[in-house]
């Protein structure tokens, strides 16, 4: 008989059926065992996909046990009703590693039938669910998506310092650490870094962690969480920042859905339609408070900002009137926004900032920097600050600096609310928040 190799975590198992009548070696986990009279049936994990498998032999049924790592020897046999259109008769198995304890949450059903908290603190074991590690294989997609965006145009990959002698942000919502006798913290953000390195590429994106110091304890708000930042020059206006998250955006989205379909169909997501630019809507912030206000009769508690409720409702609101699950908002006011972002020379008190608001939660906030060294040193000082503090930062303003923004981006929020989650934790693989430090 014919024997193959096929490895499975590169290779699509419908490609499968091209072996069928031959001997095949895969390798796994028994993620369930279901005994039937005289044979049973095995599902093996693979890296990203579970195989029906068959075994009608003795004295390999009674040495199985769940979660054991093997190496299986099989036939393939067509069979309309498995998932994939073939099961795997077995011939024999080599166990390379065999669990000495029984499991103490059960993996293996359709869904992970537990609470949140549970689902965390034995994470290392839930994530084998099919369904719980197909929420990362979509966090996967995103960012490949991004990633093949940023490299059509042309920005360049950065990998910025997380400990930093000042924070991006500023504020109390800092991470402090003793760094061989000097105070630094875990950074904020990559802001200062990327703004330099306009400089030198023009374009540049970084991912990578996110520390914020909150102490919130919210569904929506994590202490460390991974950041999708870019920043771009010679820019004409910061909708040309908007314009590029747009492109960005349907990249992903359309990577996702031609090569994620098992995964998508699995979490029952319907993919966002991405309007092209130009057709997303966009309203200034006062406008937004003041729309949301009006349609729904509530007296806003926040004036310079939008309380959480109110996100819900605006996107609701376009939902309904524009059929766009996105809305940005801009002109952010100035006491809102960081020190280093632009005001607008035409509105007082606004900034040419933005976030992006998908399915009722911020997603993304970005804008045009000061690149001027005159203009960002004043407003460094209007806002009370050493300005001596920022030398290594407004080294790039002093020696000229072309008109720049950029955003970063929530990983984990938007795969949030792409998967129609509540709980930014489940789109989280190792969640950090005010509770948890482990595992």
């Amino acid at each position: 008989m014919e024997k193959s190799q096929i490895n499975l975590p590169e290779s699509s198992p419908e490609e499968l059926a091209a072996y069928v009548g031959k001997r095949v070696i895969v390798h796994g986990s028994i993620y369930k065992i279901r005994k039937m009279s005289g044979f049973c049936f095995v599902i093996l994990r693979t890296a990203r996909h579970m195989l029906q498998c068959v075994c009608d032999n003795k004295e390999l049924i009674e040495g199985m046990a769940e979660e054991s790592c093997v190496i299986l020897t099989a036939k393939v046999a067509g069979e309309s009703r498995a998932r994939y259109g073939v099961e795997l008769h077995m011939i024999s198995i080599e166990y390379l590693s065999v669990p000495e304890a029984q499991m103490p949450i059960v993996i293996n059903g359709k869904v992970v039938d537990t609470s949140l908290e549970n689902k965390l603190d034995f994470r290392p074991l839930t994530l084998r669910n099919e369904k719980e590690r197909a929420i990362f294989k979509i966090q996967e997609g995103l960012l490949r998506g991004f990633r093949r965006f940023f490299e059509k145009e042309h920005f360049t990959e950065i990998h910025t310092p997380k400990i930093v002698s000042e924070g991006a942000e500023g504020g109390a919502n800092i991470f402090r650490l003793d760094y061989f006798g000097k105070e630094a913290y875990l950074a904020q953000s990559p802001q200062f870094y990327k703004q330099m390195m306009v400089g030198v590429f023009e374009r540049v994106y970084e991912v990578g962690p996110v520390f914020r110091a909150e102490k919130h304890d919210t569904a929506r708000h994590l202490n460390e969480y991974m950041g999708v930042d870019f920043e771009m020059g010679y820019i004409k206006s910061f909708s040309d920042i908007m314009e590029m998250e747009v492109k960005m955006l349907t990249m992903a989205f359309e990577l996702l859905g031609q090569e994620y379909g098992e995964e998508l169909a699995l979490l029952g997501v319907e993919l966002p339609k991405m309007q092209a630019w130009g057709n997303v809507p966009i309203l200034k912030f006062s406008e937004a408070k003041r729309l949301v206000a009006e349609e729904f009769h509530r007296e806003p508690k926040e004036c310079h900002d939008f309380e959480p409720e109110e996100e819900k409702l605006l996107s609701e609101l376009i939902k309904r009137k524009f059929g766009s699950e996105f809305v940005f908002v801009t002109h952010y006011p100035t006491g809102k926004r960081p020190f280093y972002v632009m005001e607008d020379p035409d509105s007082p008190g606004e900034t040419f900032s933005f976030d992006l608001i998908f399915r009722g939660l911020e997603i993304t906030t970005g804008g045009q920097r000061i690149h001027e060294y005159g203009v960002q040193v004043a407003k460094m000082l209007e806002r009370g600050m050493d300005v001596k503090d920022f030398d290594s930062y407004l080294m790039m303003h002093k020696h000229g600096m072309p008109p720049h923004g950029g955003l970063g981006l929530g990983l984990e929020r938007l795969t949030a609310k792409l998967l129609g989650f509540e709980n930014i934790r489940q789109a989280s693989l190792f969640p950090r928040d005010i509770h948890r430090l482990t595992p």
